[in-house]
């Protein structure tokens, strides 16, 4: 197999949140600020065809390779995304829950102290924020936790007038020996992991 180096690919996102309550899941690209998301989105993702959408997940050890990519209707700003990232529970949740098909949608990850969030957010130790001192750096109550300071993190999904989000129906699974039979994960991992060897 050949190739394409007239594709760009795009991996400037922080990563992948995964979100269950919805009609279908939601595959989350995760930025830290809004407006540069927003312009991607706006010049990128708006003018692909939904139908043409495909996710790919390339499994490499205690990884796996995120590779999306899709026909546009404004093929001058078009782009493929990749990201390595470690696999998670999330990551495993989606896999066996995902049922085919899946929104894509962007959003901002953002740090959230004792004062911004609900009471039933989690630290970053993973106790609630009750557990934690109101005063000071809101250091964890809980015996043997070594928090010193109270922080969240929030995924805000992007949104307009109107949500943004995409339906992907193209989803697969597969490990790094079946790559050569698909052309998309090919040209990512030939491009970003083969030709660097």
């Amino acid at each position: 197999m050949s190739q394409d180096i007239t594709t760009t690919w795009f991996d400037e996102f922080l990563g992948v949140a995964y979100r269950y309550f919805d009609i279908r899941m939601n595959i989350v690209l995760m930025f830290s600020e809004r407006k540069p998301a927003a312009n991607l989105w706006i010049e990128t993702i708006k003018w692909w065809n939904d139908h043409t959408i495909k996710i790919r997940f390339v499994e490499s050890g205690d990884d796996y390779w995120f590779v999306m990519a899709a026909e546009s209707r404004k093929a001058n700003t078009n782009m493929n995304f990749f990201k390595v990232l470690p696999k998670s529970e999330n990551y495993e949740r989606f896999k066996k829950g995902h049922d085919g098909s899946a929104f894509l949608r962007f959003g901002i990850y953002s740090k959230k102290g004792f004062d911004e969030v609900k009471k039933d957010q989690k630290c970053e130790c993973e106790h609630e924020k009750e557990d934690h001192e109101e005063e000071g750096d809101n250091i964890c109550m809980i015996e043997g936790c070594s928090c010193k300071k109270f922080d969240s993190y929030q995924v805000i999904l992007l949104k307009t007038i109107r949500e943004l989000k995409k339906t992907v129906v193209d989803i697969k699974f597969m490990t790094e020996d079946e790559v050569k039979d698909d052309p998309l994960t090919w040209n990512c991992l030939n491009r970003h992991q083969y030709s660097e060897q």
